[in-house]
């Protein structure tokens, strides 16, 4: 017996491997620019 599954009914898939590295990795990226502001801008107040 094969079980028919209506794509409207199936579950999302869940995340790949890469999916969840990508989403990290731009995450990262963005705390440290925003790190790097942060520090630029206390630089210059030090001024």
């Amino acid at each position: 017996m094969t079980r028919k599954t209506d794509p409207e009914t199936e579950k999302p898939e869940a995340p790949t491997r890469e999916d969840r590295l990508k989403a990290a990795l731009k995450a990262n990226l963005q705390r440290r620019k925003a790190q790097a502001k942060a520090r630029k801008a206390s630089e210059k107040n030090e001024d």
